[in-house]
């Protein structure tokens, strides 16, 4: 059960982060996660009051407010044309839309679990989260960092040209994913990020230039078996180590495959 004996909510970004270097002290986020833990909360800090429940659009980047839902997340349509509805796909099979409704982005990155299909959609668009006092770093780094009493304020996508694809393996419909991978090719590189390993969300580069000379089914179907050779995960009571290898080379050869059909699809809408 969880017990809060004090709640506020905070007037400034100063304020929230002050409350939470005690340790006792604890940020609330959609309250989804932190509701089911049995612990005794001396203060809850509400962030709902500082503007941060909105995605920013600039010239160069997508700027997603620690507050804005995962709702929002799969409706909002330049987030999901920069990343061909990549977006929308790694949220859209989370419990369901009362769920998403509730639950932020913020709360979501900033947990860093395992089985989050955000934190994997997010390595694989190249994203950085926004800390009030550490600043900025990639959403790659941030999700292996100890965890500390910072307070994340953004999560930025850059608008970079790029073709993206997400995919998972559930037991269930709504249920956390077996496995997910989602796969993003920029201009300098193409990765392939596994989450749900049970493991944090990794992400794996084309270190033997395999796609070198392009995404075709013969080097598609090579770098799944790279991928499946190199991931390392952990077994559950969702499905074993050796099958989320094998699941993994072969979500990662589907992902790629589908960059591929992108391109093509729209080379012959050129012509």
């Amino acid at each position: 059960m969880l017990t809060i004996n004090q709640y506020v909510k905070a007037s400034s970004l100063e304020e929230a982060y002050e409350l939470n270097q005690k340790r006792s002290n604890v940020v609330l986020g959609g309250m989804l996660w932190l509701k089911m833990q049995k612990r005794n909360v001396g203060t809850a800090i509400d962030l709902s009051g500082l503007g941060l429940d909105n995605i920013e659009e600039t010239e160069s980047e997508l700027r997603i407010g620690a507050m804005v839902t995962l709702r929002q997340m799969e409706l909002h349509q330049a987030l999901n044309d920069l990343t061909d509805g990549a977006a929308r796909e790694s949220v859209r099979h989370i419990v369901g839309v009362q769920f998403r409704n509730m639950a932020t982005v913020g709360g979501s990155v900033f947990g860093r679990y395992g089985f989050s299909d955000v934190l994997t959609f997010l390595m694989a668009a190249g994203a950085e989260v926004e800390l009030y006092k550490r600043g900025r770093l990639s959403v790659e780094e941030f999700a292996y960092l100890p965890y500390d009493n910072d307070i994340l304020t953004y999560v930025i996508v850059p608008k970079k040209p790029m073709r993206a694809a997400y995919l998972s393996q559930r037991n269930t419909k709504t249920d956390f994913p077996v496995l997910a991978c989602c796969a993003a090719q920029t201009e300098e590189e193409v990765r392939c990020v596994i989450g749900a390993r049970p493991m944090k969300a990794v992400c794996l580069r084309d270190e033997r230039g395999i796609l070198a000379g392009g995404i075709t089914k013969e080097s598609a179907e090579a770098f799944g078996a790279f991928v499946s050779e190199t991931v390392e995960t952990g077994s559950n009571l969702r499905g074993s180590a050796q099958y989320r290898k094998i699941i993994a080379g072969v979500l990662a050869k589907r992902a790629l495959l589908q960059i591929a059909q992108m391109d093509e699809s729209e080379q012959e809408g050129r012509k």
